[in-house]
């Protein structure tokens, strides 16, 4: 069924589990995940980032995602993720999608709160929900690389007040996580997890979970995160299937698809347990 992210992320806040949001740039993808979710009995979200539309357009991700959401047999929320423009997320409204992060981490503190509330004030009048970040989570490499993390950090001091500013449904946070492949184990800060998860109430995301420890997964929702986003672990498992389908003498894109499917299942599966968020739905 197709839901918006409070009615995945609320329960799932009180239940202390986490719920699993993965990027699904095709069809391929998205079957993963939901046909996956179905099978555990675990609530999902799914949907693409903006940086992403250039392999997979907005308009041709919604005429699957919806109805694939729709039809499922557990909650799905669709979600627009780091919308980096008003006008893209508003086209994600217009196209269905039942939640929206509006990410304006890179703008001063004024310009992203006050950015952020309209966009909450937009989308509330249409029953989706809205994700903002404060603080930035950056990448392991390339542009969006930070030279020094810890300067970018969410600051609790903040957290309240951007809460209350903005009327967000749930804060992503920066703890020492980033985006991509992690050369070295990355430390995250849980006691600042846990400090902002009390002072603002709201269920907390963790972005660049692609390549954390068990551990680290387990102590960031004990300590207050709801919302875990992959990509990196997912997409590389696709690869992966399609690697093992050559090997395997496969010589049809037809017959390569049902590798891909189960290899990124697989992390689908992994991850969803790892949550917790299994028999939840």
């Amino acid at each position: 069924m197709l839901v918006n992210m409070n009615e995945i992320l609320l329960p799932a806040q009180k239940g202390k589990y986490g719920v699993g949001f993965f990027n699904a740039v095709n069809v391929e993808m998205a079957r993963a995940v939901i046909e996956t979710a179905e099978e555990l009995c675990a609530p999902v979200m799914v949907g693409i980032a903006e940086v992403q539309l250039p392999a997979a357009p907005l308009e041709r991700e919604a005429e699957f995602l919806i109805p694939m959401a729709e039809k499922a047999s557990v909650p799905v929320c669709v979600h627009y993720d780091h919308g980096l423009s008003f006008e893209k997320c508003m086209e994600a409204l217009r196209l269905g999608f039942t939640s929206v992060m509006y990410d304006c981490s890179t703008a001063d503190y004024e310009t992203n709160a006050a950015k952020v509330a309209e966009m909450v004030r937009i989308c509330h009048s249409m029953g989706v929900t809205v994700e903002g970040e404060l603080g930035h989570v950056g990448d392991n490499e390339g542009a969006g690389k930070l030279l020094k993390p810890s300067d970018y950090y969410t600051d609790p001091a903040v957290a309240a007040d951007y809460v209350r500013r903005t009327g967000i449904d749930s804060l992503a946070v920066a703890v020492g996580n980033a985006h991509g492949d992690y050369k070295f184990p990355p430390k995250l800060d849980f006691e600042r997890i846990e400090t902002i998860a009390k002072i603002t109430g709201l269920p907390l995301v963790l972005h660049g979970g692609s390549g954390l420890a068990d551990e680290d997964f387990r102590t960031a929702v004990e300590k207050g995160v709801c919302k875990i986003n992959i990509f990196t672990d997912l997409d590389k498992a696709g690869k992966y299937g399609a690697e093992k389908g050559l090997q395997d003498g496969v010589k049809s894109l037809l017959c390569l698809i049902p590798y891909e499917i189960e290899a990124m299942k697989q992390v689908v599966r992994t991850k969803l347990e790892l949550f917790g968020s299994c028999g939840k739905a």
